[in-house]
């Protein structure tokens, strides 16, 4: 129950402070090669950024989090690096908002189960059913809900995510509309809906 409330507390705090996708610099960051520094991240770049131009095609942004406690975003994120295609995601977010950039951009891990949801319970599906899928899609972890995995991303990630959604929309032109939450394209674990708050946040900041 406190976990909810905090969770809702920082959501309104959060859609009160400016939105950082209008930031023009934001912008022009987010377009360069190389490692930058982002104003309002701190990025652990594993896999420096290339020529936007020869990117792998995102459409679409998939938020999940994992049970993990605290330091496993970065232990998952070394991992990928070294295996990149491996089942995981190209971005890791830790529980104090480190972000771990682990897979160069042209390449595509395993996540995501095919966009197996059709049953129109959160989003309506009949523009994600098979089509948002790894392929087009690029995914975002947020670790550290362990022991509960009711629990929600700390402050400090919710923080993070409001310039990292700004940043990866500007660079690769996703609509707002396609952020969307592991749970509302694929079938997860019914404890809990996995991404849905974060997701949910990126579509109000943006509007």
């Amino acid at each position: 129950m406190l976990s909810r409330l905090l969770a809702a507390l920082l959501a309104a705090l959060a859609l009160l402070a400016p939105a950082a996708a209008t930031d023009p610099d934001l912008a022009r960051l987010a377009r360069v090669s190389g490692t930058p520094t982002i104003p309002g991240l701190k990025m652990v770049w594993l896999a420096p950024w290339g020529d936007v131009t020869a990117a792998h095609a995102w459409h679409n942004i998939i938020v999940h989090q994992t049970e993990g406690p605290a330091g496993s975003a970065r232990m998952g994120a070394l991992a990928q690096s070294k295996n990149p295609t491996r089942r995981g995601v190209t971005i890791w977010v830790e529980t104090d908002g480190t972000v771990y950039w682990a897979v160069p951009e042209n390449l595509v891990p395993t996540h995501g189960d095919g966009a197996n949801r059709n049953d129109n319970a959160f989003i309506d599906n009949s523009a994600t059913y098979h089509r948002v899928v790894r392929d087009n899609s690029i995914g975002v972890e947020f670790a550290g809900n362990f022991p509960d995995v009711t629990t929600g991303p700390t402050e400090a990630q919710v923080a993070a995510w409001r310039t990292l959604v700004a940043v990866l929309r500007a660079r690769y032109a996703i609509p707002l509309d396609h952020v969307y939450a592991h749970n509302w394209i694929d079938f997860k674990d019914g404890r809990y809906c996995e991404g849905c708050w974060l997701a949910t946040l990126a579509r109000e900041w943006g509007e």
